[in-house]
């Protein structure tokens, strides 16, 4: 049985191993992103375990635009308790655990934070071959992203919360 939860500073070694093994060096969140994330944002910071072995995980702070800027990866403020956009920095799943639905239970976990906290949808960025994967979900591609992250083209995914119910 799968449970989720949110994120606790103890998670952090298995956090950065599943982060390390989900994205290459550039992209990778570094274990001080990490930290400042666990401490400013765990209320956005789920984590899915199994037997005390943590499968996965998804996280982002709310910000006030529709769309992820590269500065979002720097800096991380405590979430206002409502409206906004949730925004994911970071899905990922532990290799052994990958295609059994895990990421699509995390999405959905942000999306009952998103209607209790009255935001206006979750936005994130992605590569072109995880367009579809997100689009099953019924996000919306908004096309190429500004963002120059890890130096890589990303797409902006939005989904907005009416399309949530």
């Amino acid at each position: 049985m799968i449970s989720l939860r949110n994120v606790q500073a103890t998670d952090l070694e298995q956090l950065l191993i599943i982060e390390n093994e989900g994205f290459p060096i550039e992209e990778a969140a570094t274990e001080e992103a990490f930290v400042e994330r666990i401490q400013w944002i765990a209320d956005t910071f789920i984590v899915a375990e199994k037997d005390g072995e943590i499968l996965g995980y998804i996280n982002g702070p709310v910000i006030n635009q529709p769309y992820i800027t590269d500065n979002l990866f720097e800096k991380i403020k405590e979430n206002p308790k409502r409206g906004g956009y949730q925004s994911i920095l970071g899905l990922a799943v532990s290799k052994q655990a990958r295609n059994q639905g895990i990421a699509k239970i995390l999405i959905e976990k942000m999306e009952e934070l998103v209607k209790e906290n009255e935001r206006e949808g979750i936005t994130l960025t992605c590569k072109r071959e995880l367009v579809p994967f997100y689009e099953k979900s019924r996000f919306v591609n908004h096309g190429i992203s500004e963002s120059q992250h890890g130096g890589v083209r990303w797409y902006n995914m939005v989904k907005l919360r009416e399309a949530m119910d």
